[in-house]
């Protein structure tokens, strides 16, 4: 097809979005500092990033063409929203695409921090059976416990709605005053009571820089003693080496962290091989149908490429 407009695309999406893009652009696909980068930029009209690929003023003067810029995911903290905007460039992406694998995920991690399971690969004789069955006595279940929801968007309001119903007293602090209807059954609270009431503690905070070292010494050192505090936001969101100090001194709490900054993380991060730390790679949102559903974030950028305006 002549006159086609080029999509550079610099990180990884799902086959069936890339290929309805390839049915009506140019796609190219390389990252910053690959072959074929920089020949593409110049020319390309659309471009589409994942988390990885920074857009800023340097790499929107390497692309003088480009009218629109799609992440295929929720927030925008790699996009320079203002820079954009400068240039006339759209920028859009997929909000609501992976709400229910993070919420799984905080779930999941959740019971991991509380629940003991063991896999039986053998037949085990009665005292084995006995005892490996003493061993695996969770001391406590989400049932009963209080969570502790910081920040009540699309995401923490979900994490709410499934702790009420798996039977969870449920607190959140956000900076909005959100509505009754809209609260899921959890009581809204201050920042300090959140922090000291707490079992759990849940951050789902936005990527704004107020929010940077948010989680630091003094907010550790309100949390409950056992606490079982997850990170699925941002990286730059909790001060690690607060993390670690509090982490180190109560063994009984618990830190469940799957954002970091920088990542991947260095080999000097301090919330490494500590024994009640538990890092995962990014990967809340990492299903193979939140995947999909952000990568079709290319039929927006179509859209804008089609002369529509980009979707709020």
């Amino acid at each position: 097809m002549p006159d086609r407009p080029a999509v550079l695309v610099t990180e990884p999406l799902t086959p069936g979005p890339l290929a309805w893009l390839g049915e009506r652009a140019e796609v190219v696909l390389a990252a910053p500092g690959e072959d074929g980068f920089a020949e593409a930029a110049v020319r390309a009209e659309g471009l589409v990033v994942r988390t990885y690929t920074r857009v800023d003023g340097a790499l929107l003067e390497r692309m003088p063409r480009l009218r629109v810029v799609g992440r295929a995911g929720v927030g925008l903290d790699n996009i320079d929203q203002d820079a954009c905007a400068a240039r006339g460039v759209a920028v859009c992406s997929t909000p609501d695409a992976n709400t229910a694998a993070v919420v799984e995920f905080v779930l999941a991690s959740m019971l991991d921090a509380t629940r003991p399971r063991g896999y039986l690969d053998r037949a085990l004789d009665p005292e084995a059976w006995t005892s490996l069955r003493a061993d695996l006595v969770a001391p406590r279940q989400l049932a009963g416990s209080t969570l502790g929801v910081w920040g009540f968007g699309r995401i923490g309001s979900r994490v709410a709605r499934a702790g009420r119903a798996l039977g969870m007293g449920v607190l959140y602090h956000d900076l909005r005053d959100i509505p009754a209807g809209e609260r899921e059954g959890a009581e809204p609270v201050t920042r300090d009571e959140l922090l000291e009431r707490s079992d759990f503690l849940t951050v789902h905070v936005d990527g704004r820089a107020t929010n940077r070292g948010l989680v630091g010494p003094e907010a550790f050192g309100r949390m409950k003693e056992d606490v079982v505090f997850i990170n699925t936001s941002r990286g730059f969101v909790v001060d690690p080496g607060a993390c670690a100090d509090f982490m180190r001194a109560r063994p009984e709490a618990q830190a469940l962290l799957d954002v970091h900054e920088p990542e991947p993380i260095p080999v000097e991060y301090p919330l490494l091989m500590m024994p009640n730390v538990y890092l995962t790679p990014h990967i809340a949102s990492a299903t193979l149908r939140a995947k999909d559903a952000m990568s079709w974030v290319v039929r927006d950028v179509w859209a804008v490429l089609a002369g529509a305006p980009a979707r709020a």
